[in-house]
């Protein structure tokens, strides 16, 4: 496992749609490790490969909460229920948040690691997570949904969520 570097914004990379995956092996593997490991040391809860600047449908979340690190490849959303209004915040656009309005529940379907197909609930915090990620893949930054940008202020930066 290695630590990645973070693609930051405005770095075109992050404007691309990401290509489906089609080998599942040990270089997915390596890169789901790899991918879980940054997120983890950058203290994000989400990380889709085009942050690390590859162009490939895979997300990894953590969100803290009792389905531990998700690793999802070829996701995509398949059902979204209510609405949630809040902040939000980016590996790729450190320093930044914004008031974002996502659905409150959403269903994901997507493959292991394996390539085995599989599909899961997401509420709250998770629901954005996974909606932010799959944005990455199709090139959409949250900046481009936010309905108010803000800089934040140092201490505020530890607290902020960050996906």
């Amino acid at each position: 496992m290695a630590i990645r570097i973070i693609v930051q914004d405005p770095d075109p990379i992050l404007r691309e749609k990401s290509k489906p995956v089609t080998k599942f092996n040990a270089n997915l593997h390596k890169l789901l490790d790899d991918m879980a490991e940054t997120m983890y040391h950058a203290n994000g809860v989400g990380l889709a490969a085009p942050q690390i600047g590859i162009l490939k449908r895979v997300i990894v979340i953590d969100t803290g909460d009792e389905h531990g690190l998700i690793e999802m490849v070829n996701p995509e959303i398949i059902a979204r229920e209510g609405e949630q209004f809040g902040p939000e915040g980016c590996l790729s656009i450190p320093g930044i948040n914004g008031d974002v309005r996502r659905a409150m529940k959403v269903k994901v379907r997507g493959q292991d690691r394996y390539g085995n197909e599989f599909s899961m609930e997401g509420e709250g915090l998770l629901a954005r997570a996974f909606q932010h990620e799959v944005d990455h893949l199709n090139g959409v930054l949250f900046t481009d949904l936010a309905e108010r940008i803000y800089e934040l202020q140092p201490e505020e930066e530890d607290e902020a969520d960050s996906e």
